[in-house]
């Protein structure tokens, strides 16, 4: 018996963390030859799974159909009067996570070959961690710990019952009137979603909405918001938040003064932080801050037995760009090829409607490297969208002034589909012209990247120049 609860485990790599980037490396390691051990103390999955990308996908699909209505007069339909079930469409939220969930259960990854333990996880020295009763001394360790939601330093805030994205899923009741802390991409798609399935909204964000994205596109999600009936107080801080009878009340601050909000509910969204704590970084000599651990290009730590991947990386927070260095990882770790992270074709999207879409350089970015160029086609001039009466938004691409591509913005209906094609061409250095010479089927909303691109060109096309040598060469016959 003790020989069991002292067994020490000698993997090729042990992954500590089995959300999206630890279970991407513990498949591929395990299934390329590796003896690999996975270290999971909550539920597999992750955020991605059960509290963020699934369950999140989940509600704004039943919150988009339930206003679905708002176009069927102009389509020539007659909605029937809607009636929303609010734990029918929490159940379903609950039933795509149950049906995802095999893809990344236990079961799963034991039958790849993979030692999974479920326990926390702590460094007991540069090449040591210990799990439950294991002891584990890998060649490689790899740190996908992920993050937990952020809690801003609000008067009162500890003394309430408040809402996360980690908790928010659980829900069984409309909120009657749901008040969210924070404007980011969690803050904005949460806010839209329970406003369309019916509860009151009322969001407060310190700087401007989505302050990542390009200023002319959020401003299409804002009208949509407002027009959506969520009221949003930006530029306001929230000073405290306290109880009134069986309700919240915000009480916040901006250039008009300070004002309290009432309400039922509160959601606090206020972006998540790297979770650090309890991993014993200090005794491997893993350099780290609340920001994150600390990693160079390749990904790995201040210890070089060590790569941290994900969220707890330190840097932006998306499940694809987790699997990305998943890959650099498995690269660096287990071939000993050089491999670095680029992250200038990044691309990201939030799910709104409509969804909002970038990778590359902002328009305010580009402007700092040099001459640019701006081209925009809007989607009120794109046929398939007037045939859906989907006109809102547009697109806007920056290129060099020679025409390459450095970065694009969409705005509309499935930008986050859209934005694929310009994530290729940042990557790949494309100059315009290879998307304005392909040929798009038609009617789609692809065009309006063709036109945009079409764009850089029409100057020279239909310049005096160009005209002069039209008739010129119409003089031979």
């Amino acid at each position: 018996m003790a020989a069991a609860m002292s067994a020490i485990l000698k993997p090729d790599i042990c992954v500590i963390g089995a959300g999206s980037a630890g279970l991407t490396v513990a498949a591929g390691a395990s299934q390329l030859g590796a003896k690999t051990v996975l270290v999971e103390a909550g539920r597999m999955g992750g955020d991605c799974l059960n509290t963020g990308c699934v369950p999140s996908k989940a509600l704004l699909a039943a919150a988009h159909a339930a206003v679905a209505h708002r176009r069927d007069k102009e389509l020539g339909l007659e909605a029937m009067p809607l009636r929303i079930d609010f734990p029918a469409v929490m159940a379903r939220v609950r039933r795509v996570i149950a049906e995802i969930e095999p893809n990344d259960s236990e079961a799963r990854f034991t039958g790849l070959g993979v030692t999974v333990i479920r326990a926390p996880a702590s460094f007991t020295g540069p090449g040591e961690v210990v799990a439950g009763d294991r002891t584990i001394r890998a060649r490689r360790f790899v740190i996908a710990a992920g993050a937990r939601p952020f809690l801003p330093p609000v008067r009162g805030l500890s003394g309430i019952p408040y809402l996360t994205n980690e908790t928010i899923f659980e829900l069984d009741r409309l909120p009657t009137h749901l008040l969210v802390l924070g404007g980011g991409p969690i803050g904005v798609e949460l806010a839209q979603a329970f406003r369309r399935l019916g509860a009151d909204v009322s969001l407060v964000e310190m700087q401007d909405l989505l302050p990542k994205d390009d200023p002319e596109a959020v401003e299409v999600v804002r009208r949509a918001l407002a027009e959506d009936g969520v009221t949003l107080y930006e530029r306001h801080k929230v000073v405290s938040v306290g109880r009134d009878g069986p309700g919240l009340v915000l009480e916040i601050e901006g250039a008009g003064g300070r004002r309290r909000l009432a309400g039922t509910d509160l959601l606090v969204a206020a972006g998540r932080r790297p979770a650090v704590e309890g991993l014993g970084l200090d005794a491997a000599g893993i350099a780290h801050s609340p920001q994150g651990i600390r990693v160079d290009a390749g990904l790995r730590t201040s210890n070089r037995k060590v790569y941290a991947i994900g969220d707890i990386a330190g840097g932006p927070q998306f499940t694809h760009l987790a699997s990305y260095q998943a890959g650099i990882v498995l690269r660096s770790a287990l071939f000993r090829l050089p491999a670095r992270q680029r992250l200038e074709a990044l691309p990201w999207v939030t799910f709104t409607e409509p969804e909002l879409a970038h990778v590359g350089l902002s328009e305010t970015q580009a402007r700092a490297t040099g001459p640019i160029r701006i081209l925009r086609w809007p989607y009120a001039e794109n046929d398939r969208a007037h045939a859906e009466r989907r006109g809102r938004g547009f697109i806007k691409v920056v290129t060099t002034a020679r025409g390459r591509v450095l970065g694009a913005d969409i705005v509309g209906a499935q930008a986050g589909e859209l934005i694929h094609l310009w994530t290729l061409a940042v990557s790949k250095g494309l100059a315009i012209g290879a998307v304005a010479g392909m040929i798009a089927p038609y009617p789609t909303l692809g065009e309006i990247g063709k036109r945009a691109a079409g764009n850089y060109f029409l100057p020279k096309l239909f310049s005096e120049r160009t005209k002069r040598l039209v008739r010129f060469l119409a003089r031979f016959g």
